[in-house]
């Protein structure tokens, strides 16, 4: 099995600095767990974001395909939807109350 992220936990080690992902400047586990965490929110916060823009754009489409919106109005509500994507994307910015499993 081969790893996709490194750690290394030391105060003072720049040669595996340059061989981890992540340095934990502290010798504690407890912020691997803390990082742990924050990687899965981001993670479910970008699904959720890619997935809900998709869902709505082919919503989009269908009005579109079925006549209800004209080529101006559907462009609108794409940057409508993209935006909203976006913003939603945008709350992995805001660090949570409470670090929780999901």
């Amino acid at each position: 099995m081969v790893a996709t992220v490194g750690v290394a936990i030391s105060q003072n080690s720049a040669f595996s600095a340059e061989a981890v992902g992540v340095v934990v400047m502290e010798n504690s586990l407890t912020k691997v767990d803390e990082f742990m965490h924050i990687s899965r929110r981001m993670r479910v916060i970008a699904l959720r974001s890619a997935v809900g823009g998709m869902a709505l754009s082919v919503i989009g489409i269908g009005f579109a395909a079925a006549g209800f919106l004209s080529p101006v109005n559907g462009a609108i509500a794409q940057e409508v939807i993209d935006v909203l994507a976006v913003l939603n994307a945008l709350r992995a910015a805001f660090p949570p109350k409470v670090i929780h499993d999901l």
